[in-house]
């Protein structure tokens, strides 16, 4: 099915979403449940308002199960929780912890809040993760720990990061923040390395309008993180005194935010489910379309959670001169706005205001590359809005796309 008008809005034609549809094409998020309301009544009656309440206690449990992990451990944001794993993982001054160069500025500035050096790599060109050539070519003797993020709508290769830290004695820390319920090889995200981190910001894939989570498979892992953000008490080892040297914060949620999360888990399997059917019906739009591909996972049968609906544009399929900006005015005028992510690399962030000597920057084509001319992405709202709407969403992306394909 073509649009009815191929010609473009920008250039006289009739635009698929009228001015007047524009502000209800994308519905509201966070979803909003009834029960919710009663649990935080339940909460501010019971004067318990954190320090391991009830509804931490069963997020310890029940969100270590939803990633397939044995614990998880709950704080007040996704930078408090990379802070408290690489403390727990003895990372400190000297260090140097390997980062990639497309992320939020949390993963780098971490490593800096522990007096540890982050070393920003290059990612691989489809998945825009972490590249695992450029990894391994950053190690040195001060490298102690890796930080690959499962970024926008893809996991990191996993497998040949855990392979290559293996080999050079590296601690893994998975960054999550994009990434509740994924999967690779049927092993939740966060589970491969030593840590992972997840983010409950408030545009997350589930928020408690800010919060964070460490997951493990170690038991002594999870006491270490426990203790780094609860002023060094243990809810697994309460009769062992604070190891020697483990410094340890006040990172703490309130039950509030965690009642939140609570109810949001429940409704997480048939949010995923909307999400990739949303993601499977718009492909079948612009599949015939060279110039526009989906970002890639690591892997096909990675099972990707779409907190990012992400495009790469594919440049050497475009016509002469039409850039990334053409095509996003294009589509503005056709009543869908897409973005580019954070729009510069991690280190060029208005947000990161580093000294150059406190970081170490490899080689960053790609990063460069794609966040100036090719990442086109829209956040997960976008995929709740059901068929109709997103039938004439992907209706003005493919006529957009065939306008700027050779």
């Amino acid at each position: 099915m073509l649009p009815s008008d191929p010609t473009l809005a920008i250039n006289g034609g009739k635009a698929v979403f009228a001015e007047n549809e524009r502000a209800s094409l994308v519905p509201p998020f966070p979803r909003l449940y009834p029960e919710t309301e009663k649990r935080l009544l339940e909460v501010y009656n019971s004067r318990q308002w954190s320090s391991c309440g009830k509804y931490e206690k069963l997020l310890m449990e029940d969100f270590a199960l939803f990633q397939g992990a044995k614990y998880a451990v709950w704080m007040s944001n996704g930078t408090t929780t990379l802070q408290c794993a690489l403390l727990a993982l003895g990372i400190g001054k000297g260090d140097e912890v390997i980062v990639p160069g497309v992320t939020w500025i949390a993963t780098a500035q971490a490593p800096l809040y522990i007096g540890a050096t982050p070393v920003i790599v290059d990612i691989d060109p489809d998945t825009m993760c972490m590249d695992p050539v450029r990894f391994e070519e950053a190690i040195t003797p001060r490298t102690k720990a890796v930080i690959p993020v499962h970024l926008y709508s893809a996991l990191a290769n996993m497998d040949e990061i855990n392979r290559i830290a293996a080999k050079h004695g590296i601690k893994v820390i998975e960054d999550c923040a994009h990434a509740h319920g994924t999967k690779q090889h049927g092993k939740g995200a966060g589970t491969m390395g030593c840590y992972g981190s997840f983010s409950f910001q408030m545009t997350k894939l589930m928020t408690g309008g800010e919060g964070g989570c460490l997951v493990t498979n170690d038991e002594r892992l999870a006491d270490y993180a426990l203790r780094t953000s609860h002023i060094g008490k243990s809810l697994l080892f309460p009769e062992e005194p604070l190891p020697t040297g483990l410094e340890c914060h006040q990172y703490r949620m309130t039950e509030f935010q965690l009642a939140v999360i609570y109810d949001q888990l429940q409704h997480q399997a048939e949010l995923m489910q909307e999400r990739r059917e949303a993601v499977k019906f718009i492909l079948e739009f612009i599949k015939d379309i060279p110039s526009i591909q989906l970002q890639k996972s690591a892997f096909s049968d990675d099972e990707r959670g779409y907190y990012f609906f992400s495009f790469l544009l594919q440049k050497e399929f475009l016509k002469e001169c039409i850039t990334r900006k053409d095509i996003f005015d294009m589509l503005k005028a056709e009543g869908i706005q897409l973005g580019s992510g954070w729009g510069v690399p991690l280190y060029k962030s208005i947000f990161w205001n580093i000294p150059e000597e406190r970081y170490i920057k490899k080689d960053t084509f790609h990063c460069e590359d794609i966040m100036a001319n090719r990442l086109m992405c829209i956040m997960h709202p976008i995929l709740y809005s059901g068929k109709n709407v997103l039938e004439r969403w992907a209706l003005a992306l493919r006529k957009v796309m065939l306008a700027s394909t050779k």
